[in-house]
């Protein structure tokens, strides 16, 4: 993984807008359709290849496939895992006080965007029985396209977003939710291992480990102990790959709205530190997190990691000013060290496969352009 050594790096979270032509047979094949399996194969490598294009050509260093495959940054993982059946009544409990306290807005919001509005309907998966990884296939056919489309475009540095386990369904066949997440990292390191193998860098997304922090349902002594466990399952899914290899990232699972309920990063950093990755991703470009940069006047980050902070956002479709990008990286790097500093996104600006995204595909490639004349601004005045 490479430190900004001689000017400030940038990347992003990984999902990116999907074509719509790509959309149509992604959601034909998800709905039980019978389509042209080999016209699929063709228009998802096109894509990708299209994607990391359009990455390198707007000055992004550390570049991702945009899960061009994938139906959701975490539903995705579903296909890939063997033991689950779906629950479509189940209730999960997340974002309980902040559904409660804005219910008109979230009524509609969540009808439209996030899942509600992605191209096929997603349920719970609730673990019923042994689970096995069954996704060589589809993570082959991500690697290849992912590693001929950096060939093509000459990038130096590509990562691979995959689901954390924290994020894939609930339990009803271990006999407590420690072996529950501990069996699922045994299965994910298949994919995890598989990533790192190819060349890649991979990058767990962790949305879920907040919803802890959020849990009503717990004291914060409870609280406290789940998150440890969790972020142990998260170091035992990763047991053997060099932590140079690892980016975690971590958001807060609602793209848009009021926000009020989610915990404060300083609250979760003790936990988000301990996961044995090389750099850590988190949101810092919205109006509820950006003041957390002041966290890291008193908490040290460990040698020779990484922090990857947002400093463009996908809660806003306000195109942010480089000058004001530029002010973002340069409060990061003053207190953590301009090396240890990768400008990126607060999150991915389509987690899941939607014709309507929130942020719409141009105001997408503005705000990358936004960043990478942010990130040449901080530069000179870090370097000179």
């Amino acid at each position: 993984m490479r430190h900004s050594t001689e000017r400030i790096l940038t990347t992003h979270v990984g999902s990116l807008p999907r074509p719509h032509d790509l959309l149509d047979v992604l959601k034909a094949r998800l709905g039980g359709e019978a389509v042209d399996e080999s016209e699929f194969a063709d228009k998802l490598a096109q894509s990708v290849a299209d994607m990391v294009g359009r990455q390198v050509e707007a000055g992004v260093d550390i570049v991702a496939d945009g899960e061009m495959s994938k139906p959701g940054h975490a539903v995705y993982i579903n296909e890939r895992l063997e033991g689950f059946e779906t629950r479509p009544d189940a209730e999960l409990g997340h974002f309980r006080e902040e559904c409660a306290a804005f219910p008109e807005y979230y009524d509609e919001y969540f009808q439209r965007a996030m899942q509600g509005g992605a191209i096929a309907p997603s349920a719970p998966m609730c673990c019923v029985g042994e689970i096995k990884y069954v996704g060589h296939e589809a993570l082959k056919t991500d690697l290849e396209n992912l590693q001929a489309a950096v060939d093509k475009h000459g990038a130096k540095e590509a990562f691979m977003p995959c689901a954390a386990v924290t994020g894939v369904g609930f339990n009803e066949y271990y006999p407590s939710e420690e072996a529950y997440m501990f069996a699922l990292a045994d299965a994910l390191a298949v994919e995890y291992r598989a990533i790192v193998d190819a060349g890649f860098l991979l990058q767990v997304d962790d949305p879920f480990l907040p919803h802890v922090y959020m849990d009503d349902s717990l004291d914060e002594k409870d609280r406290l102990a789940k998150a440890a466990m969790y972020v142990d399952a998260v170091n035992h899914s990763l047991e053997g790959i060099p932590a140079e290899k690892v980016r975690f990232h971590t958001c807060y699972g609602i793209n848009q709205g009021p926000r009020v309920y989610e915990p404060d990063l300083p609250d979760m950093i003790d936990q988000v530190l301990r996961v044995n990755a090389g750099a850590y991703s988190f949101e810092a470009g919205n109006p509820r997190h950006e003041h957390e940069y002041h966290m890291w006047e008193h908490v040290k980050l460990p040698e020779g990691k990484l922090v990857l902070p947002g400093v463009v956002t996908h809660a806003s479709s306000v195109v942010e000013h480089p000058e004001y990008v530029a002010e973002r990286i340069v409060r990061f790097a003053e207190r953590v060290g301009r090396e240890n500093v990768i400008a990126s996104t607060d999150c991915g600006f389509s987690s899941q496969a939607m014709y309507k995204t929130e942020i719409e595909w141009r105001v997408v490639w503005a705000k990358f352009k936004a960043l990478n004349d942010g990130a040449k601004i901080a530069s000179d005045r870090l370097w000179g």
